[in-house]
């Protein structure tokens, strides 16, 4: 629960990413959240930070709104039947993400396909995370992948008992686009937001979901554009980024040539604020804890692309593509954090040519709602210069 009473200062911020790619960076050494919300940032000098009951000196480390994987496919609590592994989702906090989006629980044993099966494990599926915060990393689940035989009354079932998502289109028995488009827009019109899958098949029961489908289909994220794990040929990438309005996501467990054609063809048609990231883990390619990451790495060292705009595709623009409260330094917005600095005799003159270089930087310490949930990274190469806990505690 809440503490009207919890106040976190953040002091000595050497830089303060916002996750806007039309501010990407903002002026300030200081940062205050009260109740786990965003109030102030700027010069200590000019803010009241008396009275902190959480205070943490980040010597210099950059701050940026916590990392978001806008394409996971947990299960149940911190374990991954998929690679028989427990304790993904707390890794992943090591890697800087604070927030995860299902694709759709689909590597659940036994995952029920009737209609009222389906619906019952997304209405589980999405009280047992909300319920239960796998070191405190937000999980939003319950994502059901739509079968043949669904009618609009279980679309609004499922958004009345709290059911925010779909799962991705395409991995069930539904694989036309006159079907997919309709039952896509009974979940919009109860309040979920879609994803459908793009390129060949990943698991038994998928097929190839082309660009006619896609665009047929309309959902709000296109999901994996670059293949998960197969990609669609140059053309139908290109295709998909001029017609689609929706959100482009690129994923680690696709296919990296095309996740560079997607970011330079975005980029020529003004559509960079489109783009997010995601892992499409835990799946065959197993856990990535530092997937998000390595997608920002990669964007910006081999697409050309400033590491302060690329680290915005990993939380701003998810944030505004998926309607969040979190992911963007505004008042208002969840204080939901990581600190971080170069590596250690990494190449470069700062974090952000070091990262466009290509390396990974060094995770010093996450905060999701005010409350610090991780120090030093063990995941990440260490940073040059890590935050201190200076009063208040790690979050259990």
């Amino acid at each position: 629960m809440s503490d009207p009473s919890a106040k976190l200062v953040i002091r000595n911020i050497g830089m303060i990413l916002t996750g806007k790619m039309e501010e990407p960076i903002a002026d300030g050494d200081c940062l205050i959240a009260i109740n786990g919300k965003i109030t102030q940032w700027g010069y200590a000098t000019d803010m009241d930070c008396e009275g902190a009951t959480t205070e943490v000196d980040a010597h210099g480390a950059a701050l940026a709104p916590g990392l978001i994987d806008s394409h996971v496919h947990p299960v149940v609590g911190d374990y991954t039947p998929r690679q028989q592994q427990l304790g993904w989702i707390d890794s992943t906090l090591h890697g800087g993400v604070t927030t995860l989006i299902s694709a759709g629980e689909v590597h659940m044993p036994g995952r029920p396909k009737d209609i009222v099966g389906l619906k019952a494990m997304a209405i589980a599926s999405q009280r047992w995370y909300e319920n239960f915060r796998p070191s405190g990393v937000k999980v939003h689940a319950g994502a059901p992948v739509i079968e043949h035989g669904m009618v609009e009354e279980d679309f609004a079932e499922m958004a009345k008992a709290g059911v925010t998502l779909l799962g991705e289109v395409g991995l069930g028995t539904v694989k036309d686009g006159k079907t997919a488009a309709q039952m896509v827009g009974w979940a919009r019109k109860y309040g979920m937001q879609s994803t459908i899958h793009t390129g060949g098949p990943s698991i038994p029961g998928s097929g190839l979901i082309d660009a006619d489908m896609v665009l047929e289909t309309g959902t709000d994220v296109v999901g994996h554009i670059n293949g998960g794990h197969s990609a669609l040929p140059d053309d139908q990438i290109i295709c998909l980024c001029e017609g689609c309005q929706a959100a482009l996501e690129i994923v680690h467990n696709g296919n990296e040539r095309a996740a560079l054609l997607t970011l330079n063809t975005a980029r020529e048609l003004g559509k960079l604020d489109q783009l997010i990231l995601g892992t499409d883990g835990p799946a065959g390619s197993g856990v990535q804890p530092l997937g998000i990451m390595r997608m920002v790495a990669m964007l910006s060292s081999l697409g050309n692309v400033p590491a302060e705009i690329a680290f915005c595709f990993a939380n701003g623009n998810t944030a505004r593509q998926r309607k969040l409260d979190t992911g963007l330094i505004e008042v208002g917005k969840c204080a939901d954090f990581v600190l971080m600095d170069q590596a250690q005799h990494a190449p470069g003159k700062n974090m952000l040519e070091s990262v466009q270089l290509g390396n990974l930087p060094g995770v010093g310490m996450t905060v999701i709602d005010g409350v610090v949930r991780s120090l030093r990274s063990r995941n990440t190469p260490p940073a040059t210069r890590l935050p201190e806990l200076i009063s208040g505690s790690v979050g259990t």
